[in-house]
């Protein structure tokens, strides 16, 4: 039974998407000529689900997958990688035949518009415009002006359409869970994705793909008028043209013993469009042991022949010719591999697809992927009087033309590792983060998009932790709508918020600039009482001020809890500003309740109420709505600076919940984390923020240069897992060691954060880890506001 396309309802085209009908129906016509390019395509039709069908009763899908570290992994989970691999190519019997293809390709003009930052009219467009260029440089210092992107085809035969999507039902349930098992993240091509896939290896000048199933009736066109380009020239021996541009198909070779696991590598990180191809085929197991054994006896009877004619001869009949005995032992040995070990036999074809916009930088691409090959001992041979059915054969439509095969076991095929490294390289909000160290590509990343956005900072003094939150801090504000605060205890972030027109709040004894600890809204919590939170910072609070070390008592706790309830009354019956409560306030509730316990809290309050730290005895005299804000506590001294993170930190909380009602997110950056969870009361208070924060919208971050005392608070498990991304720079051996076992880091991983250069280390974000390198460009306006080196700094303040 013939089966037919599902036609979706029809709808009015609009004038530009007529326009673009109109061009493909122009270039459909061609020349009139009977054999037209469409008709060189290999495949009938294209089906919504990504279905394909090739000839005959011929069809196929297509899977895209993601990488994984399989270079930055230690020996042992690259064996796993490895052993998983074979499993992969084993779970396939001889009647599916699987493509694997590797594709890099220059990413052409769109890489200018990806970075986010467009100008304003303000003040800040002369550091944008400056950023835009910093960006743009570091994307060519790396290959990501080369779009990498890797596939596998699967192909089988059906009776008729239904029959072949029962069937790779099945198979792609089974193909994306050995990816799950390898941790690379696939998923299966539905058919307008297969055709701009196809549309972009058929136009490697670049170009729009426009395409929509409801156009079909509305043009008579083909899914192939589509994606095909201006032109094929075939008429040379070695080379083809396909529109404006030269390529040329090539085979591998495979002469050595043994493979190299890094080939693929070694072929793609060239520069350059290249698309390597691998089409691999099952062969039944019993064939195969079959076709072993006959040669086998082959060999046995060509031994028994030399053996004679030895005897004949006169000499040594157990002198037998090396390449006999060598070719002897490897059949045998590969006869025990296929009966008593995991192994089975495939044919590949191995196949390279150049292609450049002239004939001397397509043969400059060949010649250096030949040199690659040869590196391997290998030889990469062009296809002579083939490059029509090599092109076919290298399109990820799962048709092989190419009849030059090589058998390989199952171990010998994995060799061929796909993985090299994993990339973050995200759109839409994401911001710039350094080199991958691996692939020299660039790291973008959006925080918002990850299960949870927020973030630790681990860093050695002079290793650029400060540096690295401060270009965070200079992309939120160049690149998005969001609010961003900062507490600075070092007073290291006050010129770049000064030029990037924020505000500077200093908390000190000598200061006018005041911020009430005890400032609530009535979003204050997302639960009916607005106090639980609130209370919760005040017990903090206290337990600094006390400065127990075995925390609150439980009386304690409790007169606290009585007077936050007492003096919160007034300002929810009337919630005017003036009717806000302050610590005197709270300290008198105290003494109202006549009780020793709640007399001792007083008493410790007594020196931030009526003594000389009575700064913080006031109501909020500073506007926080600025986009940007930075607490500047330095002024503090070293025993109030606790005190005053965690009023900082209550200050965001309120902010946090102002900008969830329009829909903003905020930005929290606090320095010297670990002063925050030395104490339990302070340390359970900042845990809690920290998975509260997410719901309502806030992305706070932590930096330290203290690891060993951040991680010995109980509550930094709470802390650690709830934080998705985790930017670490050179690390001291003690804190090393500590890192290595809370994070689970391999000790290949560990060299990255081991006497490296600053702006070096590693990037943990969502599951991935990966090396980074940040050397960003001196000599700039933004690198002048990012650095915190003293001689750099102060040389700019002489010359100012």
């Amino acid at each position: 039974m013939r089966e037919k396309a599902e036609k979706p309802a029809k709808r009015k085209l609009t004038r530009s998407q007529r326009k673009q009908i109109e061009a493909v129906i122009r270039q459909a016509k061609g020349d009139g000529k009977a054999h037209t390019v469409q008709d060189s395509i290999p495949f009938q039709n294209m089906f919504p689900d990504g279905l394909c069908r090739l000839e005959g009763r011929t069809f196929s899908k297509t899977i895209a997958f993601e990488d994984v570290n399989y270079r930055l992994a230690g020996p042992e989970d690259q064996r796993s990688i490895f052993e998983s691999l074979c499993d992969f190519y084993n779970g396939y019997d001889p009647s599916i035949g699987v493509q694997v293809s590797l594709d890099s390709r220059s990413g052409g003009s769109a890489a200018d518009e990806m970075f986010g930052i467009t100008r304003q009219g303000n003040d800040l467009d002369p550091i944008r415009d400056e950023a835009v260029d910093i960006l743009r440089m570091q994307y060519k210092r790396g290959n990501n002006g080369y779009v990498k992107t890797k596939y596998v085809t699967l192909t089988i035969e059906a009776e008729n359409l239904p029959a072949a999507r029962a069937r790779f039902a099945r198979i792609e349930t089974d193909t994306l869970n050995r990816f799950k098992v390898m941790g690379a993240a696939a998923h299966v091509l539905d058919g307008k994705e297969r055709l701009e896939l196809l549309y972009n290896i058929l136009h490697p000048e670049g170009g729009q793909f426009a395409f929509e199933w409801d156009w079909l009736p509305a043009s008579g066109l083909s899914v192939k008028d589509f994606i095909s380009p201006s032109s094929f020239h075939f008429g040379e021996t070695r080379t083809f043209r396909i529109g404006k541009r030269y390529g040329a198909v090539s085979f591998l070779q495979i002469l050595a013993p043994e493979m190299h696991d890094r080939i693929l590598t070694d072929f793609m990180e060239a520069d350059g469009n290249i698309m390597v191809t691998m089409h691999i085929r099952g062969i039944n197991q019993n064939e195969a042991i079959k076709m072993v054994k006959r040669k086998i006896t082959d060999l046995d009877a060509m031994k028994i022949q030399e053996q004679k004619r030895a005897v004949r001869s006169g000499y040594d009949m157990d002198i037998l010719p090396s390449d006999l005995s060598t070719y002897g032992g490897a059949a045998k040995d590969l006869l025990t591999d296929l009966q008593s070990r995991n192994e089975r036999m495939f044919n590949m074809t191995f196949l390279v697809l150049h292609t450049a916009e002239t004939r001397q930088k397509l043969e400059i691409a060949v010649s250096q992927a030949a040199s690659v090959a040869q590196t391997y001992n290998c030889l990469l041979t062009r296809l002579d009087f083939q490059q029509e059915d090599g092109l076919m054969s290298s399109l990820p439509l799962g048709l092989n033309r190419i009849k030059i095969e090589r058998s390989l076991t199952t171990s010998a095929l994995a060799v061929f590792v796909p993985f090299v490294t994993q990339e973050v390289f995200m759109g839409g909000d994401a911001m710039y983060y350094g080199l991958n160290a691996l692939s020299n590509n660039m790291i973008l990343l959006d925080r918002k998009q990850s299960r949870c956005p927020n973030g630790l900072v681990f860093g050695t003094p002079g290793s650029g932790k400060s540096m690295s939150c401060k270009r965070e801090i200079t992309f939120i504000m160049l690149m998005t709508q969001d609010n961003v605060i900062i507490c600075d205890p070092e007073d290291e972030y006050s010129p770049l918020v000064k030029r990037l027109g924020g505000q500077v709040i200093r908390l000190s004894p000598s200061s006018t600039d005041y911020v009430n600890p005890l400032d609530i809204n009535l979003n204050y919590s997302d639960e009916e009482n607005p106090l639980a939170l609130k209370s919760d910072f005040v017990l903090s609070f206290c337990e600094l001020i006390m400065g127990s070390k075995t925390g609150l008592d439980a009386i304690e706790k409790t007169v606290i809890d009585r007077a936050v309830q007492m003096i919160y009354q007034p300002y929810f019956a009337d919630p005017r500003p003036e009717n806000m409560p302050i610590l005197g306030d709270l300290m008198n509730a105290l003494l109202s309740q006549h009780i020793p316990e709640a007399d001792r809290v007083a008493q410790a309050l007594d020196l931030y109420v009526n003594g000389s730290l009575n700064f913080f005895n006031h109501r909020t005299t500073v506007d926080i709505s600025n986009r940007l804000v930075c607490f500047d506590i330095k002024g503090l001294g070293k025993n109030l600076k606790k005190p005053g993170m965690l009023i900082v930190q209550d200050a965001v909380w309120n902010t946090v919940t102002i900008n969830r009602a329009i829909g903003r997110s905020t930005w929290y950056f606090v320095d010297e984390f670990h002063l925050l969870l030395k104490e339990e009361q302070t340390a359970a208070y900042s845990a809690e923020i920290w998975k509260r924060f997410r719901k309502w919208g806030g992305i706070p971050t932590g930096a330290t240069q203290n690891p060993k005392d951040l991680l010995s608070s109980p509550e930094i498990e709470n802390i650690l897992e709830n934080s998705d991304f985790i930017y670490m720079l050179n690390q001291a051996a003690g804190d090393r060691k500590i890192l290595a076992e809370r994070l689970n880091i391999s000790s290949e991983q560990l060299a990255y954060v081991t006497n490296s250069e600053p702006g070096h280390g590693l990037l943990f974000f969502n599951n991935v880890i990966l090396p980074f390198a940040d050397d960003f460009p001196k000599g700039t306006e933004l690198y002048k506001l990012l650095t915190t080196k003293p001689s750099e700094v102060e040389h700019e303040e002489r010359m100012g």
